[in-house]
């Protein structure tokens, strides 16, 4: 797929109530690695945001009253819609975030199956029935408990899966009948506008769902806007910790970020085990240029196999392939923007300042930083305590488990955790020890199934997303007592 230069130039289109709507002015979209023109996206107007929120706000309870399966087979054929348009849209995630093909890829059929995820659970949502007679007051009496939207969903999007993560947003919000606004993020609009077309293609009522690319500065107005009491955010902790700040009273979800660490443990001492774990590593250090919440960070290895898998894992973050995200072979693409590939960059320097080693790359080429193994990082230093967000991984050896888990908790960050061990009583220690939102046995924190609760513990967030947990996130409980029964 390509994109010809009327293509780019001419203003794509929004979606306001469903509709596709054209703004007062433009602002262009640009690949990462060479700068190229994308495409140029229409701007809404205040008018055209009032429009959304409106209508959102007016669909909301017709919405929520459609039958199950009305809303269930429009995200059966998005989900559909996906998986026929997959190439284009996995071009469409390239162009507009830098990531490389392979991976964008795997973001388009993830959001496929959290569209069909979601179709399943909106035939499941059926509520739960309570016994009230286990005291003598509840004799005859039936509890039905149900769980009803809370109301509009605002959902920001972050830049790093323009696809995925607006599912996430979108569809456990369409499965128990919450209108939602999409606000995606300003780099990476592209996507989710691609969604839109797709969401249009369903017979869905007018204003249940609009997409609109918004500025970040605009975006405050809608975040306070009382018509719209849910929000649900997905990126930096800054902006998310101001946003619960500025609307304490609404129900706010925040996935923020991470440092995320791996533990590999004495007993993971095999050749075979050794090569596995610098090979995950290595690649979910590094995957899409280390843009993700759980990509791999922080690596802690029991001293005595600290020596073989460092220099297995070098080898292999040395054979990543970094260059054009166009080509399939292309592992590590650039980093999103000149100022954050600088950023990495001048951490690692501030790194190695203060007595760190460069063990494996270390170096920027435009937007792309070499992938990056650090080692003797002092435990202040920013690429330490902070979340890098790019291809950097810091190795250090521990003694023992309780120093491992200590460390992995020394950390204003809790998304997720990954245990290099085939222990089974190791495996339960680490679920109890590690205060983080999820820990992966035998793998590393970057695995993530749709399905599963996904969310983090201190600085990480609040909230879970995961199609079930955001449906139960987006609604509450209603109770309905029914009395003078015979049970």
């Amino acid at each position: 797929m390509t994109t010809t230069l009327a293509a780019a130039t001419e203003p794509r289109s929004f979606w306001v109530a469903g509709r596709a709507a054209a703004g007062e002015r433009a602002v262009a979209v640009r690949h990462p690695y060479d700068g190229h023109l994308v495409a140029r996206v229409g701007i809404p107007t205040a008018e055209q945001v009032d429009r959304a929120v409106r209508a959102a706000e007016s669909a909301a309870a017709g919405f929520a009253e459609l039958p199950a399966h009305v809303r269930a087979d429009a995200l059966d054929h998005v989900a559909r819609r996906l998986v026929e348009q997959r190439d284009d849209l996995a071009w469409l995630i390239v162009e507009e975030s830098g990531k490389p093909l392979q991976w964008a890829r795997a973001e388009v059929a993830r959001a496929a199956s959290t569209f069909r995820w979601a179709g399943e659970e909106a035939r499941r949502w059926a509520g739960e029935l309570q016994r009230l007679d286990t005291d003598p007051a509840g004799v005859g009496r039936l509890g039905l408990v149900r769980r009803f939207p809370r109301g509009p969903v605002l959902a920001i999007a972050p830049f790093n899966f323009p696809l995925n993560l607006v599912a996430h947003k979108v569809a456990p919000a369409l499965a128990v009948g919450a209108s939602v606004i999409v606000k995606p993020a300003p780099r990476t609009p592209l996507s989710a506008l691609a969604l839109g077309a797709l969401l249009a293609e369903c017979d869905l009522p007018a204003g249940t769902w609009s997409v609109l690319p918004l500025d970040n500065d605009a975006t405050a107005a809608l975040v306070r806007d009382p018509r719209l009491p849910v929000v649900s955010f997905t990126g930096s902790g800054p902006v998310g910790w101001g946003i619960r700040d500025a609307v304490p009273r609404k129900h706010v979800t925040l996935e923020l970020g991470g440092n995320a660490a791996v533990v590999v443990c004495p007993d993971w001492s095999s050749d075979a085990d050794l090569d596995r774990a610098a090979e995950r590593i290595a690649t979910f250090a590094t995957y899409q240029a280390g843009q993700s919440c759980i990509s791999v960070q922080r690596v802690l290895v029991d001293r005595r196999l600290y020596p073989a898998l460092l220099e297995r894992l070098v080898a292999v973050v040395e054979a990543q392939v970094t260059g054009d995200p166009h080509d399939p072979l292309t592992h590590v693409g650039p980093l999103i923007d000149e100022a954050a590939a600088r950023r990495v960059h001048g951490w690692v320097g501030d790194a190695v300042a203060a007595g760190a080693t460069v063990a494996a790359g270390g170096t920027l080429d435009g937007c792309t930083m070499a992938p990056t193994v650090l080692v003797g990082v002092p435990a202040d230093a920013d690429v330490a305590r902070e979340e890098v967000f790019g291809p950097v991984v810091l190795v250090d050896p521990v003694d023992d488990l309780d120093e491992a888990f200590a460390r992995v908790n020394d950390s204003r960050y809790g998304l997720q955790a990954g245990v290099f061990t085939h222990d089974l009583e190791t495996a339960f220690r680490a679920h109890r020890a590690l205060d983080v939102g999820g820990v992966v046995i035998g793998d590393v924190p970057s695995y993530r199934a749709d399905q599963m609760p996904y969310g983090g513990a201190k600085e990480s967030g609040v909230g879970r997303e995961g199609v079930r947990y955001a449906m139960a996130d987006y609604t509450y409980e209603r109770v309905l007592v029914l009395t003078g029964l015979d049970l």
